[in-house]
């Protein structure tokens, strides 16, 4: 008789790895959209908002290329400078980035609510906390100590400029798992407010859950969304999760106050043998 057997993980999650802006600080995602906003400006190429959070999760060099490709920006950066945009214009809008966004990181570093809660509960478990961004490591040095003065520390975080190639590569997830120790990948959970952060994960073969309403998708401060009437705020919220849902997320909740039913449920799969 031929029979083949398979090797499966039915343990318990070993990690959770969370974004940062629009996951677990700064609702909404302010902090970068409004740097991009302004750099382009200085360019005499105005974006929209939509335009600037088109690319977001990606390494911010990467980001500003993506957003100069964008058909709309394309054609405005040609009626502007005559040409199409070029390598050293990147250059020169990522090196215009840096300090600006340094300078208002600050300003946008509020723990999203229901953040210490899920990290301590998750903790509670014996599950590790990792952390990946776009952002680079001196951006990150700031968020790490705004974050730590409000009682939120990662056991590990892997910026985009420590890996060969940020998101949607899988390299600051399996970074992760080095720096923490953990295996296998089916036992790891990547939680992230954007597409390219969502396929991150997935790359790496984890667990994904999307975040529809606290980042990216939605791009509303906290404030701004509970003033939103309530049909409107729905509607954002079906499309957002529609996005999640289509680039493979395994679960979409709003926000990561909503994080812990996915993981029972994630562990409830893996007691059955389940893969992501």
């Amino acid at each position: 008789m031929s029979f083949t057997y398979e090797r499966r993980y039915r343990g318990k999650i070993q990690a959770v790895l969370l974004d940062w802006a629009g996951t677990t600080m700064d609702y909404g995602c302010m902090a970068p959209t409004v740097v991009f906003v302004e750099v382009f400006k200085r360019q005499g190429v105005p974006i929209t908002v939509e335009e600037a959070r088109a690319p977001m999760g990606a390494h911010k060099r990467v980001h500003i290329r993506r957003i100069t490709e964008l058909e709309s920006v394309s054609r405005r950066w040609q009626e502007r400078h005559g040409r199409k945009s070029t390598e050293a214009d990147v250059d020169r809008m990522f090196a215009e980035f840096v300090p600006i966004q340094l300078a208002c990181l600050s300003d946008y570093s509020e723990l999203i609510p229901g953040t210490l809660e899920a990290v301590a509960a998750m903790r509670r478990r014996g599950i590790k906390i990792g952390s990946t961004t776009g952002y680079l490591t001196e951006m990150m040095e700031i968020n790490r100590k705004d974050a730590a003065r409000q009682g939120y520390e990662p056991d590990s975080t892997v910026c985009a400029s420590d890996v060969p190639a940020g998101r949607p590569h899988p390299f600051m997830c399996l970074q992760n798992m080095i720096n923490l120790q953990v295996s296998p990948v089916s036992g790891c959970v990547k939680v992230d407010d954007t597409v390219p952060g969502v396929e991150e994960g997935l790359n790496a073969g984890m667990w994904t859950v999307g975040l529809a309403m606290s980042g990216n998708e939605v791009g509303l401060p906290l404030k701004d969304v509970m003033a939103l009437d309530p049909a409107d705020r729905e509607a954002r919220r079906q499309r957002a999760c529609t996005r999640m849902r289509q680039c493979g997320a395994h679960y979409v909740v709003d926000s990561i106050a909503e994080l812990l039913p996915c993981l029972d449920d994630i562990e409830a799969r893996l007691a059955r043998g389940e893969r992501p």
